[in-house]
């Protein structure tokens, strides 16, 4: 399809090499590159710049000032002609920035349903799930991990190859250098303040395994000592799927993870 058959704004330019869907509306000034394919029902807004091999389902919206598939923030980086991949329905805000990743072995990942408000920037070979939702000014560092369903608030900041649990929720200013379990609230610098009981009900989670998740949480955040025999007991003690997601995931932390806020601290 040749640009002038889509619904394309004079000023924007689009690369006769980019793929773009016929549906696609494309707002002023905006540029798609080439390499970039972007696809069905999407809406580009102004002053959005598409770039790199980045490859965009359908239904997705780029609010002004979007820069997306631009190359990593890695000194390491040599212009390989790494890969950004986005699903589906997913909402960019206001100056969003999602970057490409560093290497030809591994893509940086954006999942469907997501919502990344104005300011957020997600870093190289980042895989963000689905339905996950990052504030205005929430960052994620390179390499970073983030489950399904997920809930970044405003100005939390995610070290690299910090992995963020399903349904977990970051409060807002929220500094992570370690894992943030699944099913928990995250505050401050790398501490919990229980569980995201919210967030649990709206997911469907009844009261039976609200509780069970309660109770694993007191075993697992109040003790002082978790070794790798303790989890392998807990997964024996707590039979539920939900228990053993957030079981397996401590056990398979390499940076550590987030600790229960004390009194003290």
């Amino acid at each position: 399809m040749l640009p002038s058959q889509m619904k394309i704004h004079p000023t924007a330019i689009v690369h006769p090499q980019a793929q773009v869907d016929s549906s696609v509306i494309i707002g002023p000034f905006s540029v798609v590159d080439p390499g970039v394919e972007v696809g069905a029902n999407t809406v580009i807004g102004p002053h959005v710049h598409l770039t790199g091999i980045t490859r965009i389902g359908s239904g997705n919206r780029f609010h002004a000032g979007c820069v997306i598939g631009d190359s990593p923030q890695d000194l390491k980086y040599a212009d390989a002609p790494t890969r950004l991949v986005i699903g589906d329905h997913n909402v960019f805000r206001e100056h969003a920035t999602v970057h490409r990743s560093n290497s030809l072995e591994e893509n940086t990942i954006i999942g469907s349903g997501n919502y990344l408000m104005a300011h957020s920037h997600v870093g190289h070979n980042s895989h963000v799930g689905d339905h996950v939702i990052m504030a205005n000014g929430a960052l994620l560092g390179g390499h970073v991990t983030v489950g399904d369903r997920a809930v970044l608030s405003g100005h939390c900041a995610v070290h690299q190859f910090v992995r963020i649990g399903t349904l977990a929720m970051a409060q807002g200013g929220s500094r992570l250098s370690v894992d943030l379990p699944p099913y928990t609230i995250g505050a401050g610098l790398n501490e919990l303040c229980g569980l995201n009981t919210i967030g649990l009900r709206r997911a469907g989670f009844t009261q039976e395994q609200r509780t069970e998740l309660k109770r694993l949480y007191r075993a697992l955040f109040y003790a002082r000592s978790r070794s790798s025999s303790a989890f392998e007991q807990m997964l024996l003690e707590y039979p539920g799927g939900a228990a053993h997601v957030l079981i397996e995931f401590l056990a398979a932390s390499k940076r550590g993870f987030c600790s229960h806020r004390t009194r003290r601290s």
